[in-house]
């Protein structure tokens, strides 16, 4: 069975429902994995993208139930198997499905257990009989992050670059706030213009000028606010818990390990940028001053 993503607003989209193929235009399907949570909101997206040969973008994590939905909904036709990075929600079911198509696993580079047939870098392109992808590198949330852009239709699959719902959490070491904050701006100004953003987790994005406006400017506000903070700790400095608790005030205490890891980041930037300083930046407990 099919269902068809009608996105004329927010409260008349569908719910996502795990392992049910929706189509969300002439090439491209997604297929919801059943791994809710904090992290990954309703489930990791998988999208079918192509009806004579078909690419796989992020087949999730080693899900049987997930596997077989993909490989039912490919039909016998999915030749490549695209992942957008190597962490858990996304690459570990490459093999699996590899197992149950033959199809070839395509990556920035094998890391966490994912083995690929062939790695691409930036603006390697996979051909097939109705579409280009084109492989945009996009570090930040992930040293080996790519986006895959649908020339023809000028639609972006972006991984955890950009969600539906949600900011994306920059872990460092691998996590890198300054390499991500270039990385957006490099998707605002491509040319010609993304039409339509497919994010690894939730809808459609229909607006992703304004989207990655949003991502930017809170960026930005967000990297005021650490800097702010650790001018209020004087010359004592302070630790990314205390920066947490002085800046995330309207959060609950619940999510502030989370956001430890998003302070640690700007930190790193405001580091690079000689806004900051400490011992060792590469430890997330040390303590910082303002520079």
């Amino acid at each position: 069975m099919t269902a068809t993503d009608a996105q004329p607003g927010a409260d008349d989209r569908p719910d996502l429902i795990p392992d049910v193929p929706v189509a969300l235009g002439k090439l491209v399907r997604r297929v919801l994995c059943n791994n809710p949570g904090m992290m990954t909101g309703p489930g990791t997206n998988t999208y079918l993208v192509g009806q004579d040969e078909i690419a796989v973008i992020d087949p999730g994590p080693d899900d049987p139930d997930h596997l077989d939905a993909i490989a039912a909904a490919g039909s016998g036709r999915i030749r490549w198997i695209l992942c957008t990075h190597t962490h858990g929600d996304h690459s570990p079911g490459a093999a699996g499905l590899k197992e149950r198509t033959g199809a070839e696993v395509l990556a920035f580079a094998d890391r966490d257990g994912l083995v690929c047939d062939r790695h691409l870098a930036d603006g390697d392109t996979v051909e097939g009989t109705e579409f280009t992808l084109r492989a945009i590198h996009t570090p930040g949330h992930a040293a080996n992050h790519l986006c895959f852009l649908l020339e023809r239709d000028r639609l972006l699959f972006t991984g955890d670059h950009v969600m539906d719902g949600s900011t994306v959490v920059i872990t460092p070491l691998d996590g890198d706030m300054g390499q991500y904050l270039a990385s957006l701006e490099r998707l605002q100004a491509w040319t010609p213009s993304i039409r339509t953003i497919a994010p690894a987790h939730g809808h459609l994005i229909e607006d992703p000028a304004a989207k990655l406006d949003d991502y930017v400017t809170h960026r930005l506000e967000r990297e005021a606010q650490v800097l702010a903070a650790l001018r209020g700790f004087g010359a004592d400095g302070a630790g990314t818990e205390a920066l947490v608790a002085a800046i995330y005030t309207d959060v609950p205490e619940f999510l502030w390990p989370v956001a430890r890891f998003s302070v640690w980041a700007h930190l790193r930037k405001l580091a690079d940028e000689a806004s900051a300083t400490a011992v060792d930046p590469d430890d997330p407990d040390t303590t910082w001053t303002a520079a």
